[in-house]
This record gives C-alpha cells, structure tokens and sequence, in this order.
C-alpha cells in the first residue's frame, strides 16, 4: 500500500534527513546513548512521522498542524547537532552535511504550510 505522503517531497527530504543525521549522532560517546544521541533521533524521525501523520488528518488545517510539529521537530534536530558541535561530538564540517538539507527542509515545510493554510476550507489537494 502506498499512502499521498510519500510522494512528497517534504517527505522525501525527511527520509535523506534522517540518514545523514544518525550517521552523525553515531559519533557521540556511548555516553551520549541516553542524550543526545537519543534525543536528537526522535527529533528527526517526529519530523517524517509529522508529516505522515498529518497527511492523514481530515483538512488541510489540520494537516497543518503536524506540518508546524515537523518544524518545531526540524528545529531540535538542529539545537541537537549544534550543541554536539559545542562539545566536541561532531565537527562544523560534519554539521554541514546536515545543514543544506535542514535548511532546505525548513523552507520547504514553510511553503508546504502556507499552501495548506491559503486553500479554500476543507479542501484536500496537496502537493510538494
């Protein structure tokens, strides 16, 4: 079975987001297992579960809701890996590998809300 949220690209970019930041968060120390590390994992996976979950919701208001979850989700992910650059776990450069694709979600999820939010009430055609 394959659910509309897939084929966004919202959710494409969540997915790619996803990889690169376990990759990184793999770096902490393993005493950073119960942290960090733990902590910046479920912010990114809430960010792609938002959506999914979101996309199933009765209007585009509502759905825009768990678009605004993912942001706020996007943003901890963020807070997470600048905070392990701080303490050393990751260098600038390893943020970098993320910081193009949290960028370019970030805006990408400001639009998909704008679009949701301008279409007449109730109505539920989307797209990325």
């Amino acid at each position: 079975m394959k659910f509309k949220y897939e084929d966004l690209e919202i959710w494409k970019l969540a997915i790619e987001l996803i990889k690169v930041v376990y990759k990184l968060l793999e770096k902490c120390p393993k005493d950073e297992k119960y942290g960090l590390k733990s902590q910046g994992k479920r912010a990114v996976v809430s960010i792609a579960l938002n959506i999914a979950e979101g996309s199933g919701r009765h209007t585009d208001r509502d759905f825009s809701v768990f678009i605004n979850r993912a942001i706020t989700s996007l943003q901890e992910v963020d807070g997470v890996l600048k905070i392990s650059i701080e303490l050393n776990h990751i260098t600038k450069d390893d943020y970098a590998l993320a910081d193009s694709l949290i960028e370019k979600e970030y805006y990408k999820l400001i639009a998909f809300d704008k679009s949701l939010i301008k279409k007449p009430k109730n109505r539920r055609r989307y797209s990325s």
